[in-house]
């Protein structure tokens, strides 16, 4: 089967021929119908370096998968060959506390191994995959698995945010989502979808400001100095109940500091690693400045029955996996309108 696997860090993955894999007993192979593209995916290849982590090349990449069940091993129940259904990409330990309610996203070995697919293990740019634990598929009915794929983190990572900030969002309430690209567009939908906020997107690309007002955001800011003015002017002077970062890089940080109420909630989701210098007095009184990681297996399957009730869905776009790279290369030049998806 044809692949796109990274040989080593610090370099470009090549399209390759890997044997098909074969399902184990309890094993379940899927025919890959869609694998996102992700911002991550660039941090490994080309910031990690050997030793960094406790895994490494070579791997096929691609964590947000979906596709069809193609191959059972034996002792698999409740599954049909045929039947289309999206991957829950995180491989905790499967023993912890967390891993049992199935929140591998907080598994408490997740550092010790790789921590999903396409980290260190094969994952969904191929045209067949390897579930080692077909409790990781969940059904999608009649959805198109290439829109559906990046549900899996695009969408699950921003709907676990909005599940944990949900009380702030009552009637009248503003929350600010600042990147509007792949979990942004997403976050405004599910946002629309779960709470009464009215939705400020923040993004230095109009297509993508354009995005967001077609997707629900009630008003759009261009980043940049005013910002920030523009974004309290847009509350009618109240200032964000609920900031989602999905940047992470020191001046949205700071973004979202400067746009926050009392008691309100700032969550870095972005992972471009910037630093906010805290003191006492840095934010309003009980401001709660916090990181959110992916999301869990029961969360995935609720997203998913957003989707299948049409009240979210991944805008993408799509390329072979020959033209992955140009995908990656369109992404890192900001050129992607919601979420690239690679189908095999």
């Amino acid at each position: 089967m044809r692949a796109l696997q990274l040989k080593s860090f610090q370099s470009d993955p090549e399209v390759v021929d890997l044997p098909e894999p074969e399902p184990g007993p309890g094993q379940v192979v899927i025919k890959v119908g869609g694998a996102g593209a992700c911002h991550s995916d660039l941090h490994v290849m080309r910031e990690f370096a050997e030793g960094m982590a406790p895994w490494g090349p070579p791997f096929v990449l691609g964590h947000e998968a979906a596709g069809w069940d193609h191959r059972l091993g034996s002792g698999v129940k409740g599954l049909e060959p045929g039947e289309p259904v999206a991957v829950y990409g995180l491989l905790g330990c499967g023993h912890c506390k967390p891993c049992a309610a199935g929140a591998e996203n907080l598994c408490v070995h997740g550092m010790e191994g790789p921590p999903g697919i396409g980290f260190g293990v094969d994952g969904a740019m191929a045209e067949y995959l390897l579930i080692t634990d077909p409790r990781r598929l969940v059904p999608i009915g009649g959805l198109d698995p290439a829109d559906v794929a990046p549900l899996t983190d695009a969408g699950l990572t921003p709907y676990r945010v909005v599940k944990r900030v949900q009380p702030k969002l009552t009637p009248g309430s503003h929350a600010v989502v600042i990147g509007a690209g792949g979990l942004g567009h997403l976050a405004t939908q599910i946002l629309g979808a779960l709470t009464p906020a009215t939705v400020i997107a923040v993004d230095t690309r109009e297509s993508a400001l354009a995005l967001a007002r077609e997707v629900g955001a009630a008003a759009t800011v261009q980043a940049g100095e005013n910002a920030a003015a523009e974004i309290i002017d847009a509350t009618g002077g109240a200032r964000a109940d609920v900031v989602l970062d999905f940047v992470g890089s020191a001046p949205t940080i700071a973004l979202g500091a400067a746009v926050a109420k009392v008691g309100m909630d700032l969550v870095v989701v972005g992972a471009a690693a910037g630093q906010f210098t805290w003191n006492f007095y840095a934010l309003p009184y009980e401001v709660s400045l916090t990181t959110s990681f992916w999301g869990t297996l029961p969360e995935l399957h609720e997203v998913i029955a957003l989707a299948r009730q049409g009240r979210i869905k991944a805008h993408v776009q799509r390329f072979g996996l020959e033209d992955a790279m140009h995908a990656y290369e369109l992404m890192e030049q900001g050129q992607l309108s919601g979420r690239a998806v690679i189908v095999p």
